[in-house]
């Protein structure tokens, strides 16, 4: 069975930092993409950041130079490095699978079709 576990959010001051994880298991990870994306309530979803199975990688420019996504097949988990955190980056943070392999990076919600569950991210003084 197709599932993913994030991990890591929490509250943490501005200008701090947090590691996401996303652990998949029910298949393959290598050969697929992985998005990270963030939800806030009353707000649209919105594609924060890819990685593609070859490790080419795409970031939202509102996290440029903050955010790092980065993967480690063996322990079937991509991570997400959240540094420099703002106030507007509160969030649930989700992860997602295209449903074919073999994709490059994308940021679009629609070319994901498995989600995880989320983790809460909450950036405050």
């Amino acid at each position: 069975q197709l599932q993913f576990v994030e991990s890591g959010g929490g509250l943490v001051q501005p200008g701090g930092s947090l590691r996401l994880s996303c652990t998949a298991s029910g298949f393959t990870l290598d050969e697929y993409t992985i998005g990270w994306f963030r939800q806030v309530p009353g707000k649209e979803r919105e594609g924060v950041s890819s990685i593609s199975s070859s490790g080419s990688t795409e970031y939202a420019d509102s996290v440029k130079g903050r955010f790092t996504i980065s993967r480690d097949n063996a322990k079937k988990t991509v991570y997400l490095q959240m540094n420099s955190l703002k106030p507007e980056d509160t969030a649930v943070y989700l992860c997602a699978r295209p449903r074919h392999r073999g994709w490059g990076t994308t940021l679009r919600v629609k070319d994901y079709d498995y989600w995880g569950q989320g983790t809460q991210a909450t950036v405050s003084s």
